[in-house]
């Protein structure tokens, strides 16, 4: 299998409290930790795991904090494809309270790679397996439709309808207004679109609902889950597995990330 994400990082810092403080309130970390993290660095790290290795086309702040990112990534598997960018390394802070749920503020901008850049070897996309889009311009989307199977993220709806190519996969949340897809949005319409909805599972057009997995543990931190989840389903798409097949492995790694801390490290290494 080969595979690939084309996306973004953020460097999160994580803390873990019995509930998230209100209005005015002053709350104690229970632990905390940071790491390279985000949409991108997530699926990318999740696919290195079910296929051996992965490449991760991206932008890193030219700072102390994209040096880190790209270290820490290398280590987890991934091949990182990125460029250096003047703006600072996209940061952000994110509350894990004592039911695992994840409570995310973002600073800064969200660095995408772009298409057009020729830093970037684009055409190592050119047959791949699969290649899931998370983030970047409409020239990037271009470039990761040269894979055999493309997979994308409802997240960046303008993205994909400025392109107008042809999905194989959308993957979206019914419970986050910010990846709502709804029917005419996209054209050409993706073939498949996948909706989760966390614990209730989810629902696939054409297709129907579909069940969640069953948790492997305890569940510690939420955060990951989605993208991970929809890593799985390209991963499966990339070999051949039908979309029901491909739904449950994603459903897997979704469930595997939560009964771990952080996005990394319960990540589903058997497909």
């Amino acid at each position: 299998m080969r595979v690939a994400v084309v996306g973004h990082v953020e460097w999160v810092e994580f803390a873990r409290v019995e509930s998230v403080p209100r209005a005015g309130e002053i709350v104690h970390a229970l632990e905390t930790w940071q790491e390279p993290a985000g949409g991108g660095a997530v699926a990318a790290a999740q696919l290195a795991r079910l296929a051996g290795s992965c490449l991760f086309f991206t932008a890193l702040g030219a700072d102390e904090l994209g040096r880190r990112s790209r270290s820490e990534l290398t280590e987890l598997g991934i091949d990182v494809r990125a460029i250096p960018d003047p703006e600072p390394t996209r940061r952000a802070f994110t509350y894990v309270d004592e039911t695992g749920e994840r409570t995310i503020t973002v600073l800064d901008q969200k660095l995408r790679p772009r298409g057009g850049d020729s830093r970037l070897p684009w055409r190592e996309l050119v047959g791949l397996d699969a290649v899931y889009f998370v983030s970047g311009d409409a020239e990037a989307l271009h470039h990761a439709r040269l894979a055999r199977v493309l997979v994308a993220t409802a997240r960046e709806l303008p993205t994909l309808r400025e392109a107008g190519v042809q999905l194989d996969a959308l993957v979206g949340s019914g419970d986050d207004e910010g990846e709502l897809y709804r029917p005419g949005e996209l054209e050409p319409p993706p073939h498949v679109v996948v909706t989760t909805s966390g614990g209730l599972g989810g629902w696939v057009q054409p297709g129907g609902p579909f069940r969640p997995a069953p948790l492997p543990g305890t569940i510690v931190d939420a955060y990951g889950c989605g993208d991970s989840f929809a890593a799985g389903l390209t991963f499966a798409l990339g070999r051949g597995d039908s979309v029901d097949e491909a739904v449950g492995l994603g459903a897997r790694c979704g469930a595997a990330v939560m009964t771990g801390r952080g996005p990394y490290a319960a990540q589903l290494s058997s497909p």
